[in-house]
């Protein structure tokens, strides 16, 4: 078939290669060769398959991730909690995704992106279960923590592997397509609870979130791991297996394949994938060394600034309609969903539009337009329900298109060798900030203050939006590019 390339088994070497400088560089031109043809595939199956497991246990993370904040109205009543007792409920959750984002990222740098994230999706679902069967406060607490861990770890590393499979031209939208699925799981949340918490108990959230993701963990070991990850590992011969799986779906469905033609020394390939340099082993310390400094607190700022908005609301929204404005609690979490179905649209249009106006406009105009709406609710006051219910989920919304956003990017600035740690030191950021923002929610509103909530926030997004003044712009960038 014409434009099928060399897409049989990597080209033998020489007798001239035993040399070490000839077969340093035959061994960064197979890499080059390999990255080049990883790149000019095609969407196929073999993308869509990976895209839909790996995101089936994204859902179920964002399920687990938010169903306490369903369960709360009920449980505050039922264990007579305190706001500050809520406020460290849903803290301890984060910080076991906190430990789990590290811990796993770590595993992931060594023992490969699909073993890392099926172990921690394994974690997230037996935790899940546990819950579901918790029968107090401290329980509740011990479980939802250990839960904690799991869902820490498989975002991240899911973040990684899919950013891995993605071509440079078109990675914006087809990651972003990837994960919408979390918003998606946190809205299907929202209304499934809507049904299940006044119907069959709160129990009943935490169990039908846990117990499908245990299949899912065995279909996300059975994918395929990383090609970039093996590699980086030196795995030249497991790496081309896999893509000649790919390109072998690319065929199968008749689209053209690019010609790629691996050269000693390489200097065509190279021009489009840049020859791969010493093999360096991840140290964490890298992360702050003066080449990535820059870029790593900048992304450690947007994560933070930007879930500590998101979490600080979309947490307590559903008991600040019930326990403050003392809606009835179904009307309360039906009320509360909406917010999640707004973050679907806008993430939704963020994916259609990234890899046009770039990661670093969305970015600033996302912190600037959620601040804007979080003072204006500040200053009217939040004595109206329906001015917090508008104003609150839309600014949820605008700031959730760029949390999903730094999903993208993140994985986007480090290179193979270390870009499930980064991700994951990133997304601790992310944890500390959602344990933080909830438990001072607490504080807030059990002292009667909620309009200073709201200036809080609006002052962390004018942080925020400050900081993503200093990002790189990575649209259409390979990431070998990106990260020299």
């Amino acid at each position: 078939m014409k434009g099928e390339m060399t897409a049989g088994k990597l080209p033998s070497t020489s007798g001239a290669e035993s040399h070490s400088a000839s077969a340093t560089t035959d061994l960064g031109a197979k890499e080059a060769y390999l990255l080049a043809r990883l790149e000019r595939l095609p969407f196929t199956r073999w993308h869509a398959k990976a895209r839909i497991v790996m995101g089936s246990a994204t859902f179920f993370d964002a399920f687990a991730a938010l169903s306490l904040a369903y369960a709360l109205p009920v449980l505050i009543g039922q264990w007579h909690l305190k706001a500050s007792d809520v406020g460290v409920l849903i803290a301890a959750g984060y910080i076991g995704q906190l430990i789990g984002a590290i811990f796993f990222g770590a595993v992931a740098e060594k023992k490969g992106r699909v073993k890392s994230a099926t172990a921690a999706i394994a974690l997230m679902a037996v935790m899940g279960v546990a819950c579901g069967f918790a029968n107090g406060y401290w329980a509740l607490l011990a479980f939802r923590f250990l839960q904690g861990v799991g869902v820490g770890g498989e975002v991240p590393v899911a973040a990684a592997y899919i950013n891995e499979l993605s071509q440079a031209h078109r990675r914006g939208k087809f990651f972003m397509l990837y994960e919408m699925i979390f918003p998606i799981g946190l809205m299907l949340t929202g209304q499934l609870a809507v049904w299940l918490v006044p119907t069959l108990g709160w129990h009943a959230l935490f169990l039908f979130g846990a117990l499908p993701t245990l299949l899912i963990a065995c279909f996300v070991f059975k994918l395929p791991e990383s090609p970039r990850w093996l590699i980086n590992k030196g795995c030249l011969g497991q790496a081309e297996s896999i893509v000649q799986q790919a390109e072998a779906s690319a065929l199968r469905t008749g689209k053209p394949l690019e010609q790629v033609a691996m050269q000693r020394p390489a200097p065509a390939v190279a021009q489009t994938a840049p020859m791969p340099g010493p093999k360096q082993k991840t140290r964490v310390s890298e992360v702050l060394s003066s080449t990535y400094r820059s870029r790593t607190l900048i992304v450690w700022g947007l994560w933070a600034t930007s879930y500590f908005v998101a979490n600080g609301l979309n947490n307590w929204l559903p008991s600040l309609y019930h326990t403050v404005f003392h809606m009835p609690l179904v009307d309360a979490l039906r009320t509360a969903s909406l917010t999640n179905v707004l973050q679907v649209v806008a993430t939704l249009v963020c994916a259609f539009a990234i890899d046009r106006v770039g990661r670093r406009s969305w970015t600033v105009g996302s912190f600037v337009v959620a601040g804007i709406i979080l003072a204006v609710l500040w200053w009217t006051g939040s004595t109206n329900v329906w001015t917090v219910i508008v104003l609150c989920s839309t600014a949820y919304a605008v700031i959730g298109s760029t949390n999903t956003l730094l999903y993208l990017y993140t994985p986007e600035i480090y290179p193979t060798r270390m870009r499930a740690i980064a991700t994951a030191l990133a997304t601790s950021w992310l944890r500390g900030a959602s344990a933080a923002a909830p438990a001072l929610m607490g504080v807030i509103v059990q002292a009667g203050e909620l309009d200073s909530a709201f200036i809080v926030f609006a002052s962390v997004c004018a942080v925020g939006g400050l900081v993503a003044l200093g990002m790189i712009e990575t649209s259409r960038r390979r990431l070998e590019q990106i990260a020299s």
